[in-house]
Formats: structure tokens, C-alpha cells, sequence
């Protein structure tokens, strides 16, 4: 197998599609067929079932499987270590991001790179989907989780007290909610994964055993926006309610955990210049909040793994 075949076989194993397969790698459906093909002839074994649901492995195919993992790891690690001489700040970064970061922080922070830096591209992806730093899905992941994955170099630069907010035109109809009535009569906003195996809705740590939800999303963003529309109360950070001019409900409460916002990025990679010039941008516009960014640590162990969050 050389690598060109390698790429392919491994995108057509991580995709339900041949077009997904192709959309991933940048080339048409009809040449991932192709080279597919070609692949399995020259290995004269079947690699792959084709099944009305994908591609499924054959015994061939998983022997193969981790052959091309492996020349995978090599030519990225070779990648990453080639990269790391460069010191002229131009060419590709791939940023991921929770929308309200890129929204309110990111999109700004990359105005002015681009005024430093005009050669340097940035590709920001808004997702709370998991993304491979190891494999280069991205460059630099900005995420409200630390990740627990070894080899990376995480930092903190951001942590934002959190608060429960509504729109005045909300209040004007129902009221201000009562903590002790666990919010009888209200209606709640809730983002959606903290609803997952809780027997009942929280906000700034009171139980809303009483209230109804409303809505529930999966992007901090649309929450904010529902708040504001007047669907419900909902928790968001201090400093975020406040610039969309929410009324703060019960100040003196607050979520026990802060929101935080992690930066994480491979060992390899924050030597390069593009790398390193566009994070540098990025923790300076988080670090405007006022919340002192903390140190770059670096997580040991094993190779570099999946980074998620919101």
C-alpha cells in the first residue's frame, strides 16, 4: 500500500459514504471508486462488503486496517515535526470552536491576524462533535471541557461566572421565579447534553423540578437567543447575558462550576509559525475578559486523542 491508497482506504472506513469519503478528502466520488478498486486488485483480496448501509470491513480489510493506521501515525508525525521548523507565519490553520466563542471572540481575534498576518488562512468549524488533533482534523480547539487525552498542550484562557438570565418582556409576564418554589410556573431554556441523565433541570443550582422546559438546544448560541426571544429562563455566562441586555435573575446565585474555555493544540504544532501566531491572536481575545489565562501544561502519555466539548 502506498499512502495516496492508504488516505482513501482510511477515509471510505470513517465515512457511512464513498461521497462522504471523497467530500473529506477533497477529490470526486468516481476517483475514491477507482483507486478502491485499484487498491483491492493490487492486494488481490476484498477489502471491503458493500452493504446497503456502507462499507463493512472483511477480514482483509481489518488486517489492513491497522496496517494503514500505522502509516498514518508516520506521515503525520512526520508532518508535524516537518512543520515544526517553519517560522514564517503563513499557509492553513484549522480552528474549532464552539459558536458563541467563534461568534463573539474568534471572528474578531481572526480581523486582526489577518491584519499582522495576511498569508495565514484560517478555517474555523463551529461543532461539538469530537475532533482528532492527532490526524489533523484541526490545528487549535477551543472547548469549554479540559480534555483528558495525553500528548496535548492544553491551556485555560478563559473562566466566566454563570447566571441565570431572562428577558424583560419574560419577567413583565410571569413574574420573577421563586427558588423555593422550584420555579412553579416558569419555563426553562435548557441546553440539552446537561439534561442527559439528570432526573431533573437545574439552574443556578436550584432545582426546576416545577417549571417546564421550554426548549432545549444543542448550541450555547441558539440558547442565548431563545432567552432573549422570550421563551424561558436560562443559564448562560455573566458577561454574555449582560451584553445582550438579559436581566439578571437572583444575582446573588450562581452555577458551581464556572464556564471555562480550554485552547488545545498538538505538542508538534506550537512551534510553527502560522500555529502559534494565530493561537497567540485567539488567547488574547479570550484574555480580554479580564480572567488570566493560565499557563500552556502539556498532558502525557500515549499518542494524541479526540478533543470535544461545546
Amino acid at each position: 500500500m502506498n499512502w495516496d491508497d492508504a488516505r482513501i482506504f482510511l477515509a471510505v472506513t470513517r465515512q457511512p459514504s464513498l461521497r462522504a469519503a471523497a467530500r473529506s478528502l477533497a477529490i470526486d466520488q468516481a476517483t475514491v471508486g477507482r483507486r478502491l478498486n485499484a487498491l483491492e486488485a493490487e492486494l488481490g483480496a476484498k477489502l471491503f462488503l458493500r452493504a446497503r448501509d456502507g462499507y463493512l470491513l472483511t477480514a482483509a480489510g481489518e488486517a489492513a486496517l491497522h496496517a494503514a493506521r500505522r502509516m498514518e501515525t508516520a506521515a503525520l508525525d512526520l508532518r508535524s515535526k516537518i512543520e515544526g521548523q517553519d517560522e514564517h507565519p503563513a499557509g492553513l490553520v484549522r480552528v474549532t470552536s464552539s459558536d458563541t466563542i467563534a461568534a463573539e471572540y474568534l471572528l474578531p481575534a481572526i480581523a486582526r491576524l489577518q491584519q499582522r498576518w495576511p498569508q495565514i488562512r484560517v478555517d474555523l468549524e463551529v461543532s461539538t462533535q469530537v475532533l482528532n488533533l492527532g490526524r489533523r482534523q484541526a490545528d487549535i480547539a477551543l472547548r469549554n471541557v479540559r480534555p483528558e487525552a495525553p500528548d496535548l498542550v492544553v491551556r485555560r484562557v478563559a473562566s466566566w461566572p454563570v447566571g441565570l438570565f431572562a428577558s424583560a418582556a419574560y419577567l413583565a409576564r410571569y413574574g420573577e421565579p421563586r427558588a423555593e418554589d422550584e420555579l412553579r410556573g416558569h419555563q426553562v431554556v435548557a441546553y440539552a447534553p446537561y439534561l442527559e441523565n439528570k432526573a431533573c433541570a437545574t439552574v443556578a443550582e436550584v432545582p426546576a423540578r416545577q417549571a417546564r422546559i421550554a426548549m432545549a438546544v444543542n448550541s450555547s448560541l441558539l440558547l442565548r437567543k431563545a432567552v432573549a426571544a422570550g421563551i424561558g429562563l436560562g443559564e448562560m455566562p455573566v458577561r454574555m447575558g449582560e451584553r445582550d441586555g438579559l436581566v439578571r435573575v437572583w444575582p446573588q446565585r450562581r452555577r458551581a462550576a464556572d464556564h471555562e474555555v480550554w485552547l488545545v493544540m498538538h505538542p508538534d504544532l506550537q512551534r510553527t509559525a502560522r500555529v502559534r501566531a494565530t493561537a497567540e491572536f485567539l488567547v488574547e481575545a479570550l484574555g480580554a475578559s479580564g480572567d488570566r489565562a493560565a499557563p500552556l501544561s502539556v498532558t502525557v502519555g500515549g499518542p494524541a486523542g479526540d478533543v470535544n466539548g461545546s
